[in-house]
Parts: C-alpha cells; structure tokens; sequence
C-alpha cells in the first residue's frame, strides 16, 4: 500500500505512521488534547484502519497520547503533575548514573561532544538546544553500559522531550547557562566527586522543572 505522504519514507506502514505522528505531536504541531480516531489517522495518511489503530497504540504505549474509557485517543496534555514526575524520574536515574560514573572517573565523549555542539550555539533560548542537551543526558545513562537502565531511560525520553520543547518553547533556557551546568557536571565525574555531580544535576533538571511548571501556571 502506498502512503499519501511521501515524507514517510520506505519503512514499515505501522512503524511510519507511529514517526511521522510522534515528530508532529513533539514539534507541537497536533497540540495538546487533540483527538487522533482511526478514522482520521487512516485519512491523513491513506492507510488502512488496522495499522491506524496500531499507530495509535504505540504513541499511547509511548505516552504521548492518553486514552480513556469512551474518548478517543487525544494528545497528552502537560501539566505541572506530569512534569514533577517526569523530572524527577529523570534525576533518579541520572543521579545514580552520575554516581557510578565519577567512581570510575568516566566521562562518556558522547557527553563531551553533545555539550560541545551546545557550546558553539549562539547564547540564549532555542529549540534547537533540545537534541543536544538530550543526548548530554541520555549518553550519561548509556555510559554506565547497562541495557536495562538505558531501555528503562528511553522508556521516558518522549515525554522527556515533549517537556523539554515545552520548555524551550517558551524560551526560558538560556544554550549558554545550559552548556556551562553541563561542563560542572563532567568535571565533577572527572574528579570523582559522584555527590556533587548529582548536586549539580538536581539542581540543573531541578531549575527546568520550576520554571515550566510556573510558566504552565500563567
């Protein structure tokens, strides 16, 4: 079957549908509680219901749609409860890996590298400092080299990054003070210093995590 958009390149008809709807819902394209039926999925792509409806299920699995009894499947909406969670989630995973990098004196170069491409943005907010600060933080967890860890991290990272759009969005980071956080963090690794380490990321994710959930509240 041959799909009506033509951006969705030669891979599975699920599997396409799934990406194309997860990079519009995280650009923020199909905003938040907006319904997302079979019908309308088979419509917009011009696929058959079946792979629709499994399209669907992979981004409710995912997070980013909710479905609740009689409703169709809608576009989660972020509220202050969401991102306290999602956050805080996060800093218990990246404070342990934190902690067991910098007893080995670790620092992952995917880390390194990812802070570097932050460091050569040009200062204040953009949504373009959102892939690379993820993958700062996803190459912390990847560097500890432990599949179940990186696959529980990943398990979150779309809702990780549909709060980081958000907050980037609303331009409230600045890629500079970003970067500069970053680089405290590897050197507390590099020094062995796993405590401070955490400090310093509880406070970073700690200070994205406040300041979208005031922004929420506005």
């Amino acid at each position: 079957m041959t799909l009506v958009d033509r951006s969705l390149g030669v891979v599975g008809i699920v599997d396409a549908v799934t990406l194309q709807l997860r990079v519009r819902i995280l650009a923020g394209e199909i905003s938040a509680d907006t319904p997302l039926t079979e019908a309308k999925v088979s419509e917009l792509f011009g696929v058959a219901r079946p792979s629709a409806k499994a399209a669907i299920e992979q981004l409710v699995a995912a997070g980013l749609l909710v479905r609740t009894a009689h409703r169709s499947a809608r576009v989660i909406a972020i509220d202050p409860e969401m991102v306290r969670d999602v956050y805080r989630t996060r800093t218990r995973l990246e404070s342990a890996a934190l902690r067991e990098l910098a007893a080995a004196r670790t620092v992952p170069s995917a880390a390194s590298d990812a802070n570097a491409e932050m460091l050569r943005m040009p200062a204040g907010p953009s949504q373009e400092t959102v892939d690379p600060d993820l993958r700062f933080h996803t190459a912390l967890i990847d560097g500890i080299d432990s599949v179940r860890t990186s696959r529980m991290y990943r398990s979150v990272l779309d809702e990780v990054r549909l709060c980081m759009a958000q907050v980037q969005g609303r331009r409230l980071l600045d890629a500079a003070v970003i970067a500069a956080q970053h680089a405290e963090m590897l050197d507390a690794v590099a020094a062995g210093d796993g405590d401070h380490a955490a400090a310093l990321l509880a406070a970073h994710l700690g200070s994205a995590e406040e300041r979208l959930v005031e922004a929420l509240g506005e």
